[in-house]
């Protein structure tokens, strides 16, 4: 299946889905949320994929915490923890860790590969989702378990990474 995206920031970018939605993920690639579950806990401040309902399923979105559409500014109450663990979009182009096909970043990548896109760039993501395990180490050495008060801004990048930090 092919979709065609036309958001604010891709117009007319298309990619085909290979796989099945959930399913078939690279054997280095164990993500602990689903890209729904992560906008349902709040996740970028509530302004991240706001404009992307038409590319990704619906339910992804009955339960997003969202900021309202006139805000354009990250809202940390709205982040699960309730602070602000992002950098400006402007920070990862300098550090060029954004792919042309995913203008967003690694959010975007992950809710196309989940979707079923296989692409290009997947292997470096992926190489970037696994290092984020020295902050899931981090939270494991220094907090109880289950203090979600512990760490809190640590615990918010690695739940934009997909890994859930509140059993730990």
């Amino acid at each position: 299946m092919k979709v065609t995206v036309n958001d604010y920031m891709q117009k007319g970018y298309t990619y085909e889905l290979s796989e099945p939605q959930g399913k078939n993920f690279h054997s280095d690639f164990e993500p602990q949320l689903t890209p729904k579950e992560m906008l349902e806990l709040g996740v970028f401040g509530g302004v991240y994929m706001r404009d992307c309902k038409k590319e990704f399923p619906d339910d992804w979105f009955y339960n997003a915490k969202f900021a309202p559409e006139d805000i354009r500014e990250h809202l940390a109450k709205l982040n699960y923890f309730k602070v602000n663990a992002s950098q400006p979009l402007s920070v990862w182009r300098e550090k060029g860790w954004i792919h042309k096909d995913d203008p967003r970043g690694w959010f975007q990548w992950y809710c196309r590969y989940y979707m079923g896109r296989r692409h290009e760039d997947d292997e470096r993501q992926i190489k970037r989702w696994k290092q984020m395990k020295r902050h899931i180490t981090q939270i494991k050495n220094n907090c109880k378990k289950g203090d979600e008060s512990c760490r809190r801004k640590q615990r918010q990048a690695v739940l934009h990474w997909a890994y859930d930090s509140r059993s730990m």
